[in-house]
């Protein structure tokens, strides 16, 4: 594919959502046809899901948890994301298989190793990985902070207590420390225009000439 696939991750609050428009609206004025999308969702179907995943007041398990995120995924994959890289357009991602690697695997299954191994093995199922994947780190106390002055209704994760708060840090931290040639870290502490100045001189690389 002659796309580029870049993603972005972090925890609650860290500034996705903000960066992502940012970045899309930089490589939009520089000419380049680029679509921005997120997960869970990003589809019709996958919006759908997106639902089912976040604010169900239904109990699910952590297996059908990572199966529901995978399920809008593939949606999303087919639909969205692959017709665009085939194109050789740029496709923005808020959050994608990082995110359910953390979340699902040490967030709510605390590191197991057979709830991770599972996981992986979807992941693999799936084919597809980003080119780039921009961290935001921020402290989970100021992420928390953030969610809390933006308002709004809470998803299934973000009422989760502060503890699964710091699992997701570890396990964001864990990921990049395991994939730096793909993971870059950006410091997402900083007011929003520093952070996409920051993420910009990082992307131009990776850029179609």
């Amino acid at each position: 594919m002659s796309g580029l696939f870049i993603t972005f991750e972090g925890g609650e609050g860290a500034g996705k959502s903000t960066q992502t428009r940012l970045l899309y609206t930089a490589l939009s004025e520089m000419g380049y046809v680029v679509h921005l999308t997120r997960e869970p969702g990003g589809s019709p179907g996958a919006e759908a899901l997106r639902e089912l995943i976040l604010f169900s007041e239904a109990p699910l398990s952590q297996r059908a948890q990572a199966l529901a995120h995978m399920a809008a995924r593939a949606d999303h994959l087919d639909s969205i994301i692959l017709p665009a890289l085939l194109r050789g357009e740029i496709v923005i991602c808020d959050r994608f298989h990082d995110s359910t690697l953390v979340y699902q695997g040490y967030g709510l299954a605390r590191g197991d190793a057979t709830s991770l191994d599972f996981i992986r093995s979807l992941r693999g199922l799936l084919a597809c990985e980003p080119d780039l994947t921009l961290m935001l780190d921020v402290p989970p106390e100021l992420g928390a902070a953030r969610v809390a002055a933006r308002g709004g209704k809470l998803d299934r994760y973000e009422r989760e207590e502060a503890a699964f708060h710091e699992r997701i840090a570890e396990g964001f931290d864990k990921v990049a420390r395991e994939a730096p040639e793909r993971v870059k870290r950006v410091d997402a502490r900083r007011a929003p225009d520093e952070v996409a100045t920051d993420i910009l001189s990082i992307v131009t690389p990776y850029l179609p000439s």
